[in-house]
């Protein structure tokens, strides 16, 4: 290594990511796997995890990320399923191999708290079973997608979801995650697809990933314009399925609401530690159903080989998902363009780039 790893660190929620230099662990430990990473991007969760959302953090200063692509450096005791030089996506849902201890690093003489998996630096020590090998010829820069972005939002609609050929589908929140949601309905047959959201970007975008229709609820009465819509196609009592992504109780509750009496509602964001969502049970006993998704219930190891033969192929379309790049001594620009709306898909972060 000439240069010295660089992260970027939350010291202190609700504030920007200090980028600095960090130091590795001087050994691998059983299961662990020292990786070069390339590309990284930034999820929702982890603008969650800056400003507390679950709670306080007790884990300051700690390192974030959970979707990047590397290359393998060095494997410690035991790791079997990647080797030096291996290209692999890393993920936060577990996949094949071992799940090693939390590395430890040092920042400014200070221990530097991580998990399986942390992706918002130059170099990281990962756990085996965080990381899925994939051909060298993928593309690395579309890679991270394939860490939570793509894989969850597949995930919900045919793990979660189980969405059928022709059902109607109503997906709130068209961001990194909502998009590959979308993007999984058209591949699964649905219609009506509907999107909603705030900003009109990613509304065009959602649309141009399958979304037959837009709804952006800033400026229009989103349960009306839902229900106009589905009552055009012969759906007066409510969609098929409707999938909320905000983690927002109030359009929860409206989601579980635009679901018809059999209807099936997922929650994919994650309310604040503080908030609750109000629905009325009732209908639960007849037929209609909400459940929550952990990453669309993805298995890595078997998801992402199955998604790269879809990339592959011209059917699963992630190019225009990637929107904004940006070298690691920006990622705080990133950030605030994901919170104010600018950003229409995917920031990446190239965490080779000075």
């Amino acid at each position: 290594m000439t240069t010295p790893p660089q992260a970027a660190i939350l010291a202190q929620s609700r504030s920007p990511l200090i980028i600095d230099e960090i130091r590795l662990p001087e050994t691998l430990d059983y299961g662990q796997v020292l990786v070069s990473i390339l590309y990284t991007g930034i999820c929702g969760s982890q603008l969650g995890e800056i400003d507390a959302k679950k709670g306080e953090d007790r884990f300051l200063p700690h390192m974030l990320g959970h979707e990047a692509s590397g290359t393998v450096l060095q494997c410690g005791p035991g790791v079997r399923h990647v080797a030096e030089g291996d290209l692999v996506v890393l993920h936060w849902r577990k996949g094949l191999g071992i799940e090693s201890a939390t590395p430890v690093y040092t920042w400014r003489g200070r221990r530097l708290n991580a998990g399986w998996i942390a992706t918002f630096a130059s170099h990281a020590v990962i756990s085996e079973n965080r990381m899925t090998k994939v051909p060298a010829d993928s593309p690395a820069d579309l890679l991270p997608l394939f860490g939570c972005a793509v894989t969850t939002g597949m995930g919900v609609i045919v793990n979660n979801a189980r969405v059928r050929v022709g059902e109607s589908v109503v997906v709130f929140g068209a961001g990194g995650v909502g998009l590959n949601v979308i993007q999984g309905a058209h591949l699964a047959g649905a219609f009506p697809i509907i999107a909603v959201d705030l900003f009109d970007k990613r509304l065009a975008l959602a649309v141009k990933l399958g979304a037959t229709h837009a709804v952006n609820s800033r400026n229009q009465d989103a349960p009306q314009a839902i229900a106009g819509i589905l009552s055009g196609y012969g759906q007066p009592a409510g969609a098929d399925v409707c999938i909320d992504n905000t983690g927002d109780t109030t359009i929860i509750a409206q989601a579980y609401n635009l679901a018809h009496g059999t209807g099936r509602m997922v929650c994919v964001g994650v309310p604040a530690a503080s908030e609750a969502a109000s629905i009325h049970t009732l209908p639960l006993h007849f037929g209609k159903s909400i459940t929550g998704s952990h990453g669309g219930e993805t298995m890595p190891h078997e998801d992402i080989p199955r998604y790269l033969r879809l990339l592959a192929s011209g059917r699963l379309r992630l190019d225009a998902l990637i929107t904004e790049t940006y070298p690691l001594v920006a990622i705080n620009t990133a950030i605030e363009r994901m919170r104010s709306g600018e950003t229409a898909g995917r920031c990446l972060i190239d965490c080779r780039q000075k």
